[in-house]
């Protein structure tokens, strides 16, 4: 299994990491963290040494109930970034948007992969991307960021969001996009209750099968909380004057946790925000399921 870039192939044999970079003032993880460019470009390269093998590049918030973001702000918070970066780096640069400017002027800047929340479903979004000839990331989003947690229902989780990013990949490939340069994601947290979240990362390996590279993002997503709530653990409590970032990082364990049991099922790629501690794990995972007793 291989994703193809511009000019290089990424091996997913074993699975990948991708760095989170959010250069925005509002993510629940790291909002307002990195938004200013020196502090953005810093914490990448951090990431690369620390065993990231993607940066993904985002300038508008995706968490529930966020405000939209207009072009014109969205291009000043990541343009000038992916630029940076590429000047430091020949590591693969995602942006993470949904716009088709956005996706123009990263390429030009050196992005090398489009990582889309809505699935370029954006009016002029998979005609932007066909043209640009830039791998994609296609996520399933029930609803859209503001309201996609009110009440998300399904008939069957895993066969409609595996039916929806199907459909999808063909539409992509109708428009000239090669498969090979087409990446799933199921969207966890992404208009799905905590049922259907965990029933998604169950049957991770059902996505897989469908010969895409798969990547999931499960870092910090709230499902954590939940889970440890369910099972009669409270999640630590944080005080009131803490950053939001540091309520993040309470997920840390969680976070992990979920990214090794996605690897076990088969996904290529996992969206982590805890890039060393991340690959510290799978790195030790891969060493015990290839070691044996003397």
């Amino acid at each position: 299994m291989q994703l193809r870039f511009s000019d290089s192939v990424l091996d997913l044999t074993s699975t990948r990491v991708m760095g989170v970079l959010n250069v925005t003032p509002d993510s629940f993880s790291d909002g307002g963290l990195y938004a200013a460019h020196q502090a953005a470009v810093g914490h990448a390269l951090q990431m690369l040494e620390d065993g990231a093998d993607i940066i993904d590049v985002g300038g508008e918030s995706t968490r529930p109930g966020a405000q939209a973001v207009g072009v014109t702000e969205e291009l000043e918070r990541v343009v000038g970034v992916i630029e940076a970066l590429r000047c430091e780096t020949a590591a693969p640069i995602s942006i993470d948007t949904s716009k088709p400017e956005v996706m123009r002027a990263a390429a030009m800047a050196g992005a090398s992969l489009i990582n889309d929340v809505r699935a370029l479903r954006a009016d002029g979004a998979l005609a932007a991307a066909a043209g640009l000839k830039l791998p994609v990331c296609l996520m399933h989003m029930q609803g859209e960021p503001r309201t996609m947690q009110a009440k998300p229902r399904y008939a069957d989780v895993v066969a409609d969001v595996l039916a929806d990013l199907e459909q999808r990949a063909i539409d992509c490939r109708d428009a000239g996009i090669p498969a090979d340069r087409i990446v799933l994601d199921p969207g966890f947290g992404f208009g799905k209750t905590l049922a259907h979240n965990l029933s998604l990362l169950r049957h991770v390996d059902a996505f897989v099968a469908t010969g895409y590279p798969v990547m999931v993002g499960l870092s910090r997503k709230s499902m954590i909380p939940a889970i440890m709530t369910n099972a009669g653990l409270s999640p630590p409590v944080s005080g009131q004057s803490k950053r939001t970032a540091a309520k993040a990082r309470e997920r840390l364990g969680g976070s992990v946790t979920l990214a090794l049991y996605a690897a076990r099922k088969g996904a290529h790629i996992v969206r982590v925000h805890d890039v060393r501690e991340t690959v510290e794990a799978l790195t030790i995972q891969a060493a015990l399921s290839d070691s044996t007793d003397n």
